[in-house]
């Protein structure tokens, strides 16, 4: 997910909590809430891509894991001030957050971002309304783009303004929309190019703590290396299964 975040006032918090020991525990924030990259099951657990992803990655790294669940347009406040260790969301990775929190590397890779729309509607992306959800870099391209920009707080919100008529299309993460689209019925199709944003999807985490993102870093690359993060990617987005 690309999303985008006002900075202003994090880097001052940010130095206020550097030197903070890490946790015994490594808690893992994410939204739950963007399928397939995490969402909450029903049995009310973290779920998805992510989940096995960051489980694979504490197993690998020998850390004592948790998952925490933070809403989006607060996910790096509270990881900077402490309520979690790190961030496995659907993160892309920008210069914009990498003022505030480090990265690990890609665990993901860049994933286009596509429009969608009511089939049959002439949705216009360029000129027209488009919905994106808040602090996303989807919504950031949309107010760039000289289209109206209609911000949501919950991807699901976006997608219901298209559905409503509220707005012409959405603008999100493709492997995000695929599902949707595929499972409304005809109602939803993809329209117009898609997007290239964002350079890939990282593990937040505080600046302060390189010994953290040392080792989730060396999980990550072994998960590279021996072609388990390609199995996961190809299990939860379609087949794909050569994005390393």
């Amino acid at each position: 997910m690309g999303k985008l975040l006002d900075i202003a006032g994090l880097a001052a918090l940010g130095a206020l909590m550097a030197g903070g020991a890490m946790a015994e525990t490594v808690r893992l924030g994410t939204e739950g809430a963007y399928p397939p990259y995490n969402f909450i099951n029903d049995a009310g657990e973290v779920d998805g891509f992510e989940r096995q992803v960051g489980d694979e990655i504490c197993k690998r790294a020998k850390l004592d894991c948790t998952w925490v669940t933070n809403d989006w347009d607060s996910i790096i406040p509270n990881l900077v001030s402490g309520n979690y260790d790190a961030i496995i969301a659907g993160m892309s990775i920008t210069p914009e957050r990498d003022e505030v929190i480090d990265f690990t590397q890609d665990y993901f890779p860049p994933d286009p971002s596509a429009y969608v729309a009511q089939p049959g509607a002439g949705a216009d992306v360029v000129k027209g309304v488009v919905a994106a959800q808040v602090s996303t870099i989807q919504a950031a391209h949309v107010a760039a783009s000289g289209a109206t920009l209609m911000e949501f707080a919950t991807p699901d919100d976006t997608i219901a303004a298209v559905k409503n008529g509220e707005a012409d299309a959405v603008l999100a993460d493709k492997g995000f929309l695929e599902d949707i689209v595929n499972e409304s019925g005809g109602a939803l199709a993809f329209v117009g190019p898609d997007v290239e944003l964002g350079g890939g999807i990282g593990v937040g985490v505080r600046e302060s703590d390189s010994e953290l993102k040392d080792k989730l870093d060396a999980a990550i690359a072994s998960m590279k290396e021996d072609g388990v993060l390609n199995e996961m990617i190809s299990k939860w987005f379609d087949g794909r299964d050569d994005a390393y």
